[in-house]
């Protein structure tokens, strides 16, 4: 009798565990260019096949790799895989913008993404002046790609974290976003260099969960000293970031795609990425 009844116990619970085992992210990540950037310098082709056998079909490209974008199209499209992102810089986005569009339509994509603001010195030495400037570009470049179909994204680099005194605000990334189009302008957060010049990417999705589209996702090895010049990456689930909290505070927020950027050397590459993507694919909800 006992049995029987332990039975129905389970039979009733079963539903409820499956339930409860449902994948955290609807769909597989996908993968930045940069990842695999001397493999597609030297393969298309070949590099496109290894990416998608790792269980891999989204990409974001920040480069052509010696395609134009309607070859690489074609390439994508043979193989079951697309590309739903481009990176292109500043001064193209402002110079030439009906180009950057037709380059995005052309290879399908859905948003349009610049990782930098140009400012002289080096990386770090933005300055207020220039930040102010951006939030006014960013305006321009949000409205024209919005007119024409697409989404314009700003993907953080560590220097938009430093002080937004001058400019009346915690930092600059906060001056950005509080000046720029919320219908308009949106944002690709990097998770590792948000954290690595001591912010919070948790604290920040929560901060402003409608603003960010897309998602870098990479993590960096144990060990080092947090805002260093030493740098090694590592599997998106085995690093310094709690990437399990990262991504359960973004299905909260509007991300929309998520890409593995490991910028580690080529011969690290095909070990680390499967092992991210198996990290991604395995968690639930």
């Amino acid at each position: 009798m006992k049995k029987i009844i332990l039975y129905f116990i389970l039979t009733w619970l079963a539903p409820s565990y499956s339930f409860g085992q449902e994948k955290l992210l609807k769909d597989a990540p996908g993968v930045v260019s940069y990842t695999f950037r001397q493999d597609l310098g030297k393969d298309v082709p070949g590099t496109l096949d290894k990416i998608k056998a790792m269980g891999i079909t989204n990409l974001e490209f920040s480069g052509w790799f010696g395609q134009t974008p309607e070859q690489l199209r074609v390439l994508l499209d043979a193989r079951g895989m697309r590309c739903t992102s481009i990176g292109v810089g500043y001064g193209e986005l402002l110079k030439n913008p009906d180009g950057v569009i037709a380059q995005a339509k052309a290879v399908g994509a859905e948003f349009v993404r610049i990782g930098s603001i140009p400012h002289p010195g080096d990386f770090k030495d933005l300055k207020a002046d220039v930040v102010k400037q951006a939030a006014i570009d960013f305006n321009t470049f949000g409205k024209k790609l919005k007119e024409n179909g697409l989404t314009f994204c700003y993907h953080n680099h560590g220097p938009e974290f430093q002080s937004g005194e001058e400019l009346g605000e915690a930092t600059f990334f906060d001056y950005l976003m509080k000046n720029t189009d919320p219908k308009s302008v949106f944002f690709e957060i990097d998770v590792m260099w948000v954290y690595w010049p001591g912010a919070n990417p948790v604290e920040l999705l929560n901060k402003y969960p409608k603003r960010f589209k897309l998602m870098h996702v990479k993590n960096v090895k144990k060990g080092l000293e947090r805002g260093g010049k030493s740098i090694n990456f590592t599997p998106v689930g085995d690093g310094q970031i709690d990437m399990d909290a990262v991504l359960r505070t973004a299905q909260k927020t509007a991300v929309k795609y998520y890409y593995i950027e490991d910028e580690s050397p080529a011969q690290f590459i095909d070990a680390q990425v499967p092992l991210s993507v198996n990290y991604m694919n395995k968690l639930t909800k």
